[in-house]
C-alpha cells in the first residue's frame, strides 16, 4: 500500500519542499530510505520504529520503501521523522491517508513517540503557506514561531499519537505556556546605552545620526579613549523600528541557524564579531546552513571594532555584500545566495600606535604608516560613505552639555526616513543608500553652486565614480534631515567633508 506526507528540509538558507512516499508490502522485513538522504534522515529508521512501537501502534514485518521527493535534493536533519512515521502508518493501514493531503509536518520523533522541535519552523511555516497546505503539524516548542506566519493553522503535536488523532479530525494538544524567561523579561522602554551619554565629539554624533538616517556605511577614526565604541553600541538606539516583513526576515534567518523563537525579533540585529574571525565566519562557510556574521546582521548593524587588525582576506571578502547586498556562496558541490543588506559601521586607529594626528605621541615610522594605509584604503573605503575624525576631547569638551538624546535623534531620522520612502518608494527602494544611477540622477539635482564642488573634487582626484554616487547618496539624506527638497552646496560640502578619500590620505598630518 502506498501513502504521501508533505514534510520540508532546510537547505542553508532555504527550505525545499518534500513529498514523502512509503510503499509498504509483502517480503523480507526491511525499512530503505532513498532520496540524497544525509546521515540524521538515513537514522531516522530506527527512531521511527521505535517511536512507533512505544506509540501502541505496530510497525509492519514487511518491506518498507521510502521515498523522499524530489530526489536531486539532498535532504538533511531530523525533521522528516514526523512525516515519514505518519506515512509509515498510513501506508500500513493504521491510518486513513487522506488525512495527509493537506497537512505539513516537521519534527523530530523520539523513542517514546514525543515530537521534539526542529530548528527552521519559521522558514517551514512560510514555505507550507506558500505550498498551499492547510495546516502544519509541530512541536509545542516550535508552536509559537510557527503561528508568527499569518493564514495559515498551525497544530501543536506534542506526541506520535497527538498527530494520529489530529490527521483522524481530532482537536491538536494544547499550545504550551511562555517560559519563565520570557515572563521575566524587562519591561519595555528599560534604559540602555543613550547618546546623551556621549560627551563633547557633536560632529561624531551628527555623522551617526546621518549613517542612520540613510542607511550609510560609516568609519570611525580617531586615537583610543575617544569614543568610538561608545558611540557604535549607541546606533541602535537610534534606528527606526523594522517593519513585521523585515522583523520575518530577520526571525526567519536566526530560526534556521538555530536560535531559539518566542517571537518576531523587536530590534535591528547588531553583530559585533572580534577582529579574529575568519573570511568563512563572515561570510559563511562551505558546510550547508553555515550563516557568517554579514547574514546575521541583514536588516540592522555590522560593527567591525578595531578594522584595521582585521585580515586583508576577510576585508576583501566585504566587497560582495556591501555592493550588493547579498552574499553568494559557491562551493565544489553546491552555491547558495543569502540576504545580506546591512549598516556597516567600524572604528579604526589612524595609526598602528593609535596617536596619529595627537601631537608628538605618534612614534609610527612612515612605513608603518603606508602599510596601516593601503589595509585600509582602496576598494573596501570606496564602499564606505562616511568617515568621521574623532580628537582627545580636552575638559571643557567632557563637560558640556550632549548634542541630542537618543530619542531626539530617533525623531530625526524617523522624518528623514518618511521622506526617502515617499520619494522612493514607487521605484522599490526605501533608503538613500540604496539608490542607483538612475535615481540619482532624478532625485539628486545640485545648483550650480554645487556642480562648481563635485568638479573641483573630481579634478583633485579626491573621487572615484563610485564615490561621487556615494557623496550624493549622503547629500541627498543631510537634505533629508533639513527637510530639504533640494540638495544644497552646504549639503553636499558636509558629504565631501566626510569622504574616505579626504580624511584617510594624511592621518598624521591631521
Amino acid at each position: 500500500m502506498l501513502a504521501r506526507a508533505h514534510a520540508f528540509t532546510i537547505d542553508g538558507l532555504h527550505t525545499r519542499h518534500v513529498s514523502v512516499e512509503v510503499d509498504v508490502r509483502p517480503g523480507l522485513p526491511g525499512f530503505t530510505i532513498v532520496g540524497l538522504a544525509d546521515a540524521a534522515v538515513r537514522e531516522a529508521r530506527e527512531r521511527i520504529q521505535t517511536a512507533i512501537r512505544n506509540s501502541g501502534y505496530e510497525f509492519p514485518s514487511r518491506r518498507i520503501t521510502a521515498n523522499l521527493a524530489p530526489g536531486d535534493v539532498p535532504k538533511a536533519g531530523p525533521g522528516l521523522d514526523l512525516a515519514l512515521a505518519c506515512a509509515v502508518l498510513a501506508a500500513s493501514g493504521q491510518l486513513p491517508g487522506r488525512g495527509l493531503a493537506s497537512v505539513a509536518l516537521f519534527g523530530e520523533l523520539a523513542l517514546d513517540g514525543r515530537v521534539r522541535p526542529s530548528r527552521g519552523a519559521l522558514a517551514v511555516a512560510q514555505a507550507t503557506r506558500r505550498a498551499g497546505l492547510e495546516l502544519l503539524g509541530v512541536a509545542g516548542a516550535s508552536a509559537r514561531e510557527a503561528r508568527l506566519i499569518d493564514g495559515l493553522e498551525v497544530a501543536v503535536v506534542e506526541h506520535l499519537s497527538s498527530a494520529v488523532r489530529v490527521l483522524c479530525g481530532g482537536a491538536p494538544d494544547p499550545l504550551p505556556g511562555p517560559r519563565s524567561r520570557e515572563r521575566r523579561a524587562e519591561p519595555a522602554g528599560a534604559p540602555g546605552p543613550d547618546l546623551s551619554d556621549v560627551r563633547g565629539q557633536h560632529h561624531a554624533v551628527r555623522a551617526l545620526v546621518i549613517a542612520a538616517a540613510g542607511g550609510h556605511n560609516c568609519l570611525l577614526s580617531g586615537p583610543p579613549g575617544t569614543g568610538k565604541t561608545m558611540l557604535a553600541q549607541r546606533i541602535s538606539s537610534i534606528l527606526p523600528p523594522m517593519s513585521r516583513s523585515e522583523a520575518i526576515e530577520v526571525t526567519r534567518i536566526h530560526s534556521l541557524v538555530g536560535a531559539r523563537i518566542e517571537g518576531l525579533a523587536s530590534g535591528r540585529p547588531f553583530r559585533a564579531p572580534h577582529h579574529s574571525i575568519t573570511a568563512a565566519g563572515l561570510i559563511g562557510g562551505a558546510q550547508r546552513g553555515w550563516a557568517g556574521e554579514v547574514v546575521l546582521a541583514h536588516n540592522g548593524v555590522l560593527f567591525l571594532d578595531e578594522l584595521s587588525e582585521f585580515s586583508r582576506a576577510t576585508l576583501d571578502a566585504l566587497r560582495q555584500p556591501l555592493e550588493d547586498g547579498r552574499v553568494a556562496i559557491v562551493r565544489a558541490r553546491h552555491s547558495a545566495v543569502y540576504p545580506a543588506r546591512f549598516m556597516l559601521l567600524a572604528a579604526t586607529n589612524p595609526c598602528p600606535c593609535g596617536y596619529a594626528g595627537e601631537g608628538d605621541r605618534c612614534g609610527c615610522s612612515e612605513g608603518d604608516m603606508a602599510r596601516h594605509r593601503r589595509r585600509l584604503n582602496g576598494p573596501l573605503l570606496d564602499r564606505v560613505d562616511l568617515l568621521v575624525n574623532l580628537r582627545s576631547a580636552d575638559i571643557r569638551g567632557l563637560q558640556d552639555t550632549p548634542l541630542m538624546s537618543s530619542g531626539e535623534a530617533r525623531e530625526r531620522v524617523l522624518g528623514a526616513r518618511e521622506r526617502q520612502a515617499r520619494r522612493l518608494g514607487p521605484e522599490g527602494v526605501e533608503l538613500n543608500a540604496r539608490m542607483d544611477t538612475c535615481m540619482l540622477r532624478s532625485h539628486v539635482r545640485l545648483d550650480e553652486k554645487g556642480e562648481e564642488m563635485m568638479r573641483a573634487a573630481r579634478e583633485q582626484g579626491l573621487l572615484s565614480a563610485r564615490g561621487e554616487q556615494r557623496v550624493l547618496r549622503a547629500a541627498r539624506t543631510i537634505a533629508d534631515l533639513d527637510s530639504s527638497e533640494r540638495v544644497r552646496a552646504r549639503d553636499l560640502g558636509v558629504a565631501l567633508a566626510l569622504r574616505p578619500d579626504a580624511g584617510m590620505t594624511d592621518s598624521r598630518a591631521a
